[in-house]
C-alpha cells in the first residue's frame, strides 16, 4: 500500500480513482473502464511532476523521512556481498541503531556501517528509529580502527534524526562517543565516503559523514539540527519549522553549492520509495565511482587531501 505525504494529497486521490475503477472492472468483468483510468493516470503523472518539479526544504524534510524509502538495511543486502556483521563496543551492548561489517563491494573488501530505522513499527522500535547511543558510535569506531588496520575502505550510510539523547545515552558519553568518532573519520589512513540516504541529523551525522567524497541523495537533508528543533529554539514554536528549514540551507542542492558535499545522487521522479530498485542501483553506481576516485591514493595524501577539504568546508558559495 502506497504511503502518501501530507502535501501529495491531491495525488492519493487521483491514484486511488484510477485504482478504485479498475477494482470495479475486475469484479464486473462486462465494464470497460481502462479509458478513463489511463486518463486519471495521466493526470496523476503530471500532478506528480508537478509536486516534484520544486520542492520547497520542508518538504524535502518530508521525503527525506518517507517511512518506505530504502534503508540502511536494503542497501546492504542489495548491493554489498559476503556481508558479515560486527556487533557489541566491548563496553556496553550492542545498538541496534548502527549496523556494520565487513563486506565485500563489486569483489572488493570493504568495511560498511549505517544507521538502520527500521521498516514497521516493530523493527523501528528495536533499532531506536535510526537514533544511535553511545555504544553504536563506538561499534562504529571498532570498525573504523579494523578497516585501517587492514587497509580496507570504508563506506558508510547515513540516515539518522540525530543521536538519541535519553538520559542512560547521557551518562554514557555520547558527545564524547561522537567526537572520538569523527576524530577516526579524520584519522583514517584509508579511504572513507559516505552517502547520505534519509536524513542527516546534527553530530549524529557528522560522525559517519566525516569523509573523503560525501554524496547524498537528492531529496535527503543534512543540517546541523533539525527543522522542529531549530524553531523550538529560535522562535520558541515548533510550527515555524517550514522557516526553519528555508534558514537551515539543509537540501542537496544547497550543500552542494558550499561545498559541504560532493555528489548529488538523482532519485526517481516522486522520491526513492517509489522505485527502491532504481535508487539502490543508482547509489551503488555512485559508491564505485568514489571509490575508483580514491583507489590506489597513499595514506599520506589521503590525511592531506581530507585535511584540506575540511579546512575549506563552507568557504565556497557563502557570499551566494
Amino acid at each position: 500500500m502506497t504511503t502518501y505525504l501530507e502535501f501529495e494529497k491531491p495525488l492519493a486521490e487521483i491514484e486511488g480513482k484510477a485504482e478504485e475503477l479498475r477494482a470495479l472492472a475486475r469484479a464486473n468483468s462486462g465494464m470497460d473502464v481502462e479509458k478513463e483510468a489511463a486518463a486519471l493516470d495521466k493526470k496523476a503523472a503530471q500532478l506528480l511532476t508537478d509536486l516534484y518539479k520544486d520542492l520547497t526544504p520542508w518538504r524535502k524534510c518530508q521525503v527525506a523521512r518517507h517511512p518506505d524509502r530504502p534503508h540502511c538495511r536494503d542497501y546492504i543486502y542489495e548491493l554489498f556481498t559476503e556481508y558479515t556483521p560486527l556487533a557489541g563496543d566491548r563496553n556496553f551492548a550492542d545498538d541496534h541503531a548502527v549496523m556494520g561489517g565487513l563486506a565485500r563491494f563489486d569483489d572488493q573488501p570493504v568495511v560498511v556501517i549505517g544507521h538502520e530505522k527500521g521498516h514497521d513499527t516493530a523493527s523501528r522500535i528495536v533499532h531506536n528509529f535510526g537514533m544511535a547511543r553511545p555504544e553504536g558510535y563506538r561499534k562504529a569506531i571498532r570498525l573504523m580502527d579494523m578497516a585501517d588496520r587492514f587497509g580496507l575502505p570504508v563506506v558508510t550510510l547515513v540516515d539518522t534524526p540525530g543521536a538519541y539523547p535519553g538520559k542512560g545515552a547521557e551518562e554514557r558519553g555520547q558527545a564524547e562517543a561522537i567526537a572520538r568518532s569523527t576524530e577516526k573519520c579524520l584519522c583514517l589512513g584509508v579511504p572513507l565516503i559516505s552517502v547520505i540516504i534519509g536524513e542527516g541529523g546534527s553530530g549524529g551525522a557528522v560522525a559517519f559523514a566525516t569523509a573523503d567524497r560525501i554524496a547524498m541523495l537528492e531529496h535527503s537533508v543534512y543540517s546541523v539540527i533539525s527543522p522542529e528543533g531549530c524553531a523550538s529554539i529560535l522562535w520558541k514554536d515548533a510550527e515555524k519549522m517550514r522557516e526553519a528549514a528555508e534558514a537551515l540551507r539543509l537540501t542537496a542542492q544547497d550543500l552542494k553549492k558550499l561545498g559541504v558535499i560532493d555528489r548529488i545522487i538523482a532519485e526517481p521522479l516522486g522520491g526513492a520509495q517509489r522505485d527502491r530498485k532504481k535508487t539502490i542501483a543508482s547509489v551503488g553506481a555512485e559508491i564505485g565511482k568514489m571509490l575508483a576516485d580514491l583507489k590506489g591514493k597513499k595514506r599520506a595524501e589521503i590525511l592531506a587531501a581530507r585535511r584540506k577539504k575540511f579546512i575549506e568546508m563552507g568557504s565556497k558559495g557563502l557570499a551566494a
